[in-house]
């Protein structure tokens, strides 16, 4: 055992039925998780600590039982002490979708249709026992963009006209998600493992789900911050979800406010790791993310939002070739 191990984790084990495991560390990600695979023998599975008060788990669990009862496929709960921040989990393995469809590209569409597959299934769901995605959630995440993008890069902008613009372009999305469907909120190629075959898919990173609108994560899907899709393979796939699901009202519209939406929080997300967390390798995601932000605000669907973004964002600051024009602010 090594000294960065969290305090408590063999007795945890040991309570589980794991005493003398060997633990692994895993990479971590944009929260205060952590991930270790444990091995007893020929056994194996995935240990994770999400240590209050800066994490609960027992979101992810309820939306894990959620799914596991309604024939998605999230791990199977192998043990749990929510209080103290520990679960551990079935281990689906090392086969992300993200490195699957980079090494194989003539799998890519096989295996973005399996994935669009599970939206639909969940389309067809009633939504289930988790909050609705609304305004007020809608607002606070938009708002990310000028609490923490502006200000990296100097900018004095109009936060009550961002917030009304915003307004403008959301509010009609809010009939059309109601009673909505369960919405994973991080649905892409870095948070879906295949599990055998490209249509055997297994779901992580699930536990933030809301009960919303069926086009965004659509959206988290194709409009992937981490890995490049290009604008042609989303609109076949985007075309097979219409086919597959047939989603009542303009989802074409709504696809693009709800990919608007999620760029820019993004942005400001991203900015937010950094400042505040340290983790500067996001800021190389940003313009990427800022290219489909581009393509969402020319949606007509976005005009008041598109024209908030001309009269306060410079456009050498909107240049998706480079890191958004320069180095941003210390």
């Amino acid at each position: 055992m090594t000294s960065d191990l969290p305090v408590g984790i063999d007795a945890f084990l040991a309570r589980a039925g794991w005493a003398g495991a060997l633990i692994e560390p895993l990479p971590g990600d944009a929260s205060f998780r952590r991930y270790f695979r444990v091995r007893r023998g020929e056994d194996k599975a995935m240990l994770m600590h999400a240590p209050p008060p800066q994490e609960d788990p027992q979101p992810f669990l309820r939306a894990a039982r959620w799914l596991d009862a309604n024939g998605l496929r999230a791990p199977h709960i192998l043990a749990e002490e929510a209080g103290e921040g520990w679960v551990l989990l079935e281990d689906f393995g090392d086969t992300r979708m993200r490195e699957y469809v980079d090494a194989w590209p003539q799998d890519e569409d096989a295996v973005y249709r399996a994935a669009i597959d599970t939206l639909v299934q969940l389309a067809q769901l009633p939504a289930g026992p988790f909050t609705a995605y609304g305004m007020a959630e809608y607002m606070r995440e938009v708002c990310l963009f000028i609490e923490w993008f502006c200000p990296a890069r100097a900018l004095y902008v109009d936060a009550a006209g961002f917030q009304a613009a915003w307004e403008q372009v959301l509010a009609p999305l809010l009939p059309a998600q109601r009673p909505g469907v369960t919405v994973l909120r991080d649905y892409h190629a870095e948070n879906i493992m295949l599990l055998g075959g490209l249509d055997a898919q297994g779901l992580l990173d699930f536990q933030d789900a809301l009960a919303g609108h069926p086009a965004y994560d659509l959206v988290s899907l194709l409009q992937d911050a981490r890995r490049e899709v290009s604008p042609e393979l989303e609109a076949r796939m985007f075309d097979y979800y219409v086919q597959k699901a047939r989603p009542q009202g303009d989802f074409l519209a709504d696809y693009a406010r709800l990919g608007a939406q999620r760029n820019t929080k993004i942005v400001g997300i991203f900015v937010r790791l950094w400042k505040r967390d340290g983790k500067a390798r996001y800021l190389d995601y940003i313009p990427r993310v800022w290219a489909m932000l581009e393509r969402d605000l020319a949606h007509p669907a976005l005009a008041p939002v598109a024209a908030w973004f001309d009269a306060n964002i410079p456009a050498d600051l909107r240049d998706p070739a480079g890191r958004l024009g320069g180095s941003f602010a210390a």
